[in-house]
């Protein structure tokens, strides 16, 4: 399995870059957005990979962090949704963006990708909203950008900027609100819900506000 690569831009295609790593070409299948932010020929650029096998065919994907790729892995999961699909929807909402959707339930904001249809981004939802919890969770540790170390001849990682929304609180502070809520007892579902509802009506809350939010959503009603 080739889970990262680091080297330079060779080419930019498209939908694609070709990376060289000390002589060997790779190429690398991205999303919009992610294409988007990667640099000319001759750049660096570290990217975390997922290796697609087929009878006929070996493709790599890349994503700017592992979080990214995790995402990437569950949405190819679900019936319907193949890579060009999943990078479709990464491309739309960027993977804060997923992780919300599908807490909260919100098929509509995963059926604006290109090609999702309404029943496949119910499915989306459907299938991956008790999945979604653990990923959220992974924000705090894994949502950095793909590092080059120092054998990687002082290769630098890509720079990705955010997409164009609303700031969304650090991923570390929705992963420590969860915990939180979940030593409360609450479940992974529910609480990954209002914590994404309280991230989406506060953008800049750090984890205190994300909990005392959340409980508030939480609270029983009347």
């Amino acid at each position: 399995m080739i889970g990262r690569i680091a080297g330079r831009v060779e080419y930019k295609g498209d939908d694609h870059v070709l990376i060289d790593v000390r002589g060997v070409g790779y190429v690398v299948y991205c999303s919009d957005r992610v294409m988007s932010q990667i640099g000319a020929p001759g750049e660096a650029l570290a990217l975390y990979t997922d290796l697609l096998v087929r009878e006929d065919i070996l493709q790599l994907f890349g994503f700017p962090t592992m979080v990214e790729k995790e995402w990437h892995r569950l949405l190819m999961s679900v019936q319907g949704v193949g890579a060009k699909a999943s990078l479709a929807i990464l491309g739309a909402l960027g993977p804060d963006g997923v992780s919300r959707a599908i807490a909260l339930g919100d098929w509509n904001s995963v059926k604006a990708a290109k090609g999702i249809g309404p029943k496949t981004a119910q499915r989306v939802v459907n299938e991956l909203k008790d999945k979604a919890p653990a990923v959220m969770a992974m924000g705090g540790a894994a949502s950095v950008v793909a590092q080059a170390s120092d054998e990687d001849a002082v290769l630098e990682p890509v720079a990705v900027a955010p997409i164009a929304r609303a700031p969304a609180p650090s991923a570390s502070a929705q992963a420590e609100a969860l915990s939180a809520l979940g030593n409360l007892g609450y479940g992974p579902g529910e609480a990954a819900g209002a914590v994404a509802q309280a991230a989406g009506d506060a953008p800049e809350a750090g984890t205190s506000e994300l909990i005392r939010a959340a409980l508030k959503l939480l609270a029983p009603k009347g």
